[in-house]
């Protein structure tokens, strides 16, 4: 019996706060693309992994996170362009939307400030900071985490992630994204599919088999004009090998991704598709949780969790 994985980068500004030009469009379209998803997940009954930066959890804040270990200036944005867009920095509204919803979603976590773990100013120190806020901030919220997304996907402290009872994370794509990850996938006839494992730390890495918005800009125009949407076509292709095998196919998106309608049009295209599958055989849906659940134990997980708390 296959299975389908989601994953979200949930993270509004935070995505973007580090950048010199963070890019307008992408900005904006955050918290658009945020309700879209929520609504559209409903629609089709279709549970998924958000893992939220734990910032936005907040309702508000003092804009210098004086006792976090991060690197100098940071936070500057958050103190100067953004000080005023608080629609930018928080969003318990959000999280509030996730967490009331019908579908059964995973509550997950990107970090407490988007930091990317991979980076060498990336100590243990901070690693662990942005661990505990966000677990403590999920614990307000009455939310425990059992999996991590990097921030861009940037893997690092994997042992930090074990430490404080994290069960899965996403690792990077055997595939590539773009035209050549087009090409590759649909020339080649490359499978869709990834294998979940047990890392060194115990960790259950459930690798990401495409990023659903990884064809853009004028080539993803030229392409919709003379055939169809190379990333819906994709898309169905990974579910369909999904449903027919034992496989696992797992997709991934920021909410941001959805700038325009036609964005909006790709991802109902895709669910649409998956819900058809899902009624005609025996595919199933899976979050992350439910992988490392799977393929590491229910009571390994469970176990993983506690120990996560211990030292509360």
């Amino acid at each position: 019996m296959g299975s389908v994985v989601i994953s979200l980068d949930a993270e509004l500004g935070w995505g973007f706060h580090d950048l010199a030009e963070p890019p307008t469009e992408r900005v904006e379209a955050g918290r658009r693309g945020w309700s879209v998803m929520v609504e559209l997940f409903e629609e089709f009954d279709v549970p998924a992994t958000w893992a939220v930066v734990g910032h936005l959890m907040l309702e508000s804040c003092d804009e210098t996170h004086a006792d976090h270990p991060a690197p100098a200036g940071w936070f500057e944005r958050e103190r100067t362009d953004w000080a005023a867009r608080d629609d930018l920095r928080f969003g318990p509204d959000l999280v509030a939307d996730i967490l009331e919803s019908d579908v059964d979603h995973e509550f997950a976590s990107h970090s407490f400030s988007h930091v990317l773990f991979g980076r060498p100013e990336t100590d243990r120190e901070l690693a662990d900071a942005e661990l505990e806020r966000s677990r403590e901030l999920a614990a307000e919220w009455n939310q425990s985490i059992d999996s991590f997304v990097y921030p861009r996907n940037d893997i690092g402290h994997r042992d930090v992630l074990a430490d404080h009872g994290i069960a899965a994370y996403r690792g990077g794509s055997p595939t590539r994204d773009g035209v050549r990850g087009v090409f590759d996938s649909t020339i080649r006839d490359r499978s869709m599919l990834v294998d979940p494992a047990v890392d060194e730390h115990g960790l259950v890495n459930v690798p990401a088999s495409m990023f659903l918005f990884g064809f853009e800009g004028p080539a993803r125009t030229v392409a919709e004009s003379i055939w169809e949407d190379p990333m819906v076509a994709l898309a169905r292709r990974g579910i369909d090998e999904a449903a027919h095998t034992d496989g696992l196919f797992h997709m991934w998106l920021h909410p941001n991704n959805l700038t325009h309608e036609r964005d909006d049009r790709r991802m109902r295209a895709i669910l649409s598709h998956l819900d058809s599958q899902r009624s005609a055989t025996d595919l199933t849906v899976e979050t992350m949780a439910d992988v490392a659940r799977r393929v590491a134990g229910p009571l390994c997980v469970d176990e993983r969790a506690t120990a996560g708390w211990s030292d509360d």
